[in-house]
């Protein structure tokens, strides 16, 4: 395969997968009590969506790039 055509299918894995998760959530630590050597912290958890236009259009692209690369063949 040629690297175009990897890189389409690429970009049509994450359009899949930014449709079927929506969101990518993440958990940071963060400082709630700080009194000398005693430190306490909780964990916050965070979503980051994904947008469908996104997705559709990462999708989109891969499969142009594909059905171009074929072409070229």
């Amino acid at each position: 395969m040629k690297g175009a055509a990897l890189a389409g299918i690429a970009l049509i894995a994450i359009g899949i997968i930014g449709f079927a998760v929506g969101h990518i959530g993440f958990t940071t630590k963060e400082k709630v009590v700080d009194l000398g050597p005693l430190e306490i912290t909780a964990d916050k958890k965070h979503d980051l969506p994904i947008p469908d236009i996104l997705a559709g259009l990462a999708l989109a692209a891969g499969l142009v790039i594909v059905f171009a690369s074929s072409r070229k063949a």
